[in-house]
C-alpha cells in the first residue's frame, strides 16, 4: 500500500502550519516554497483539509492558512483520512465495503488484511502534528552539536 501525493503533500503542508502555530496565518506561497510543493496543487489539498475542519483560512493582505486547532489535537491519521479516505490494504476490509465477497465467511486472508489495517491505523492515530514538530526540533538541535576534530 502506498499513499498518493495527496496524503504525502497534505501532511507536509499541515506540518508546515504546525511549525508556525500561533504565529497567525501563513501564506500558501510560503508553505509551497518551504515544502517544495506546487502552489496550485496545494490549493486543492488545503481546500479538502478546510472542508474536513483541519485548517482554516484568513482573507486579506495578511491572510493565509492556519491549523483549526492545536497541533496536539490533530493526528497524522486525521490528515491522511481527510485526503485519501479510509486506509486499508484491501477493499474487503474497508468500513463502507458494500460489495461483500462471497468467500468472506471462510476467507483466511481477510484476517491478515484486518491486522494490517488496524496496525497502520494505530500508528497514524498515535502521531500528532506536535510530535512531528518535536521530532523536527530534535533533529535540528542535534545538527547544531556536531563536533569536528
Amino acid at each position: 500500500m502506498k499513499l498518493s501525493t495527496k496524503g504525502r503533500y497534505g501532511l507536509k503542508a499541515m506540518f508546515e502550519l504546525a511549525l508556525h502555530y500561533g504565529e497567525g496565518p501563513i501564506p500558501l506561497k510560503n508553505i509551497a516554497e518551504s515544502q517544495d510543493i506546487s502552489e496550485n496543487y496545494l490549493e486543492q489539498l488545503i481546500a479538502v483539509l478546510r472542508r474536513n475542519g483541519l485548517a482554516t483560512s484568513v482573507r486579506g493582505a495578511q491572510g493565509g492558512y492556519m491549523l483549526n486547532e492545536s497541533p496536539n489535537n490533530i493526528t497524522v491519521g486525521d490528515i491522511i483520512r481527510a485526503l485519501e479516505g479510509d486506509i486499508a490494504p484491501s477493499d474487503c476490509v474497508l468500513d463502507e465495503n458494500l460489495n461483500k465477497c462471497f468467500k468472506e465467511e471462510f476467507c483466511v486472508t481477510k484476517n491478515v488484511w484486518i491486522k494490517i489495517r488496524d496496525s497502520i491505523n494505530d500508528v497514524i492515530d498515535s502521531i500528532t502534528l506536535k510530535d512531528m514538530v518535536d521530532d523536527f526540533e530534535k533533529i535540528n538541535e542535534e545538527k547544531e552539536y556536531m563536533y569536528y576534530i
